[in-house]
């Protein structure tokens, strides 16, 4: 398989062209990966463009790539939205990263009552650089075209505001309906979004559930078992997925 590298200010390439690689991501690939003249390499810029080809000069400063295939992926019709509440530990860095490979398209840090973990002042800077660099990494690593968003840090209110306009379902062992018998065309068409809310480890509070629950998200469940924290969203996207047809 082919080495995948993300360059932010990939532009247009056509079949034929050159195309560079430069600074710490070619430097990597030289001296890291190993990478060497005459092996495959893939290229993209996050936002849909993949470009492929064979290496032509390889130093550890500038790396060139030939290009051969170069493909421009339409974004999703509906949008994959994980709220993650904030978690000890690595839980929550654990549920970025499995649901950046799974397919996720934004990404809310979610400061819930119960989490134990807080981003306050400085942290809340060095938390979303933390976030956004677990997701450039699980982009790479699963070879994704478009790369995830990681939004601003969420208060409960924030979240609740998005059920005017997104489907947002909220996780929930105790709710009656099930995530699988969720009606996704309610309306007569697939929204342009749909909101998973994950609470941290004691859970989403009876206050924030009946806040959701007001300004009309939808309390689900997943099955008989309760999830951690850090699996709960990405079983959920993966059921999204496959009910979408995205995969």
């Amino acid at each position: 398989m082919a080495h995948f590298y993300l360059v932010d200010d990939l532009a247009a390439a056509e079949v034929g062209s050159s195309v560079e690689l430069t600074g710490s991501e070619a430097r990597h690939a030289v001296t890291v990966s190993r990478v060497r003249v005459g092996e495959p390499l893939t290229l993209g810029n996050g936002r849909g463009l993949v470009v492929q080809g064979e290496v032509s000069e390889a130093a550890p400063e500038r790396l060139v790539l030939l290009a051969t295939r170069v493909v421009r992926h339409e974004p999703p019709t509906t949008r994959l939205v994980l709220a993650q509440a904030l978690a000890k530990g690595d839980r929550d860095e654990l549920a970025v990263q499995a649901a950046t490979e799974l397919g996720v398209d934004e990404i809310v840090p979610w400061a819930a009552a119960r989490s134990i973990s807080r981003w306050e002042g400085p942290k809340v800077a060095k938390g979303l650089t933390r976030w956004s660099s677990i997701v450039r990494e699980a982009t790479k690593q699963s070879i994704r075209p478009w790369s995830p968003e990681v939004s601003g840090l969420a208060t409960t209110r924030q979240l609740a505001e998005r059920a005017s306009r997104d489907l947002v379902l909220v996780l929930e062992p105790s709710a009656e309906q099930a995530l699988t018998a969720v009606d996704l065309t309610a309306g007569g068409a697939v929204p342009d979004r749909v909101v998973v809310v994950v609470g941290p480890e004691g859970g989403v509070s009876p206050a924030e559930l009946h806040q959701l629950a007001e300004a009309g998200a939808r309390a689900v469940r997943l099955g008989d078992a309760v999830l951690r924290t850090s699996t709960a969203g990405p079983a959920a996207l993966s059921v999204l997925s496959a009910r979408l047809g995205r995969w």
